[in-house]
């Protein structure tokens, strides 16, 4: 009995020192953030620093190791669905969703950027960040359009036509109705190559010249 007992309590004292351990390294990480923002940090120590908002307890630096393993970097995490998420041991849907509701904060900052403007385009590096966001992580083929009006600001954007991995079909009258509709004195087009190939096809360059000298 009295081995039982000693045990028990050296066992019970180790988990509250790896408890009190834990907290003191994510308190770490967070102070980091504090002080300079997600610069210095590994790919898993942000990951890290994520799952430190979405679990009260338990050791996240090996599930981090595993996301960043399994996904690549913290796009690919961010990018990864719920169900490829819960692939992972230790994450859960609590886990899941709530990095996916970071993903979508991430959408909604670069929209608003983009589309509550009240001035013209600065860069065509805004368009490129925000279609990189919002475009990177789809598995079909999809032609996205952005209207501007007569000074250049952003109207709106849309997703026009889906297709599948490596081809989409794309109608230039639809598009041409859609601008008027919107009243845009000029468009942005873009599509995405989900299988990874970043050359523009024959069918690209036919229906670019369709859409620039219709």
């Amino acid at each position: 009995g009295e081995d039982y007992i000693v045990e028990y309590a050296f066992v019970a004292g180790k988990q509250e020192y790896n408890a009190d351990s834990r907290k003191r390294h994510w308190e770490r990480l967070r102070q980091r953030f504090r002080k300079g923002g997600l610069g210095g940090f590994h790919d898993y120590e942000v990951v890290e620093l994520l799952l430190t908002l979405t679990r009260a307890q338990g050791d996240v630096k090996p599930i981090a190791k595993t996301a960043i393993k399994q996904f690549g970097s913290v796009r690919g995490v961010l990018d990864a669905s719920e169900g490829e998420l819960q692939s992972i041991r230790n994450i859960g849907p609590e886990s899941s969703i709530k990095i996916k509701i970071v993903k979508a904060l991430v959408e909604c900052y670069y929209a608003d950027r983009m589309y509550q403007a009240s001035s013209a385009l600065a860069s065509s590096q805004e368009v490129v960040d925000y279609l990189r966001v919002t475009m990177g992580s789809l598995d079909r083929e999809t032609f996205v359009v952005i209207y501007l009006d007569a000074q250049n600001r952003p109207l709106k954007g849309e997703k026009l036509f889906e297709g599948t991995l490596t081809s989409s079909v794309v109608y230039p009258r639809e598009v041409f109705r859609k601008a008027l509709d919107h009243g845009a004195a000029s468009m942005i087009f873009a599509h995405n190559h989900p299988s990874g190939c970043v050359d523009p096809s024959a069918d690209d360059r036919r229906i670019t010249c369709d859409l620039v000298f219709p």
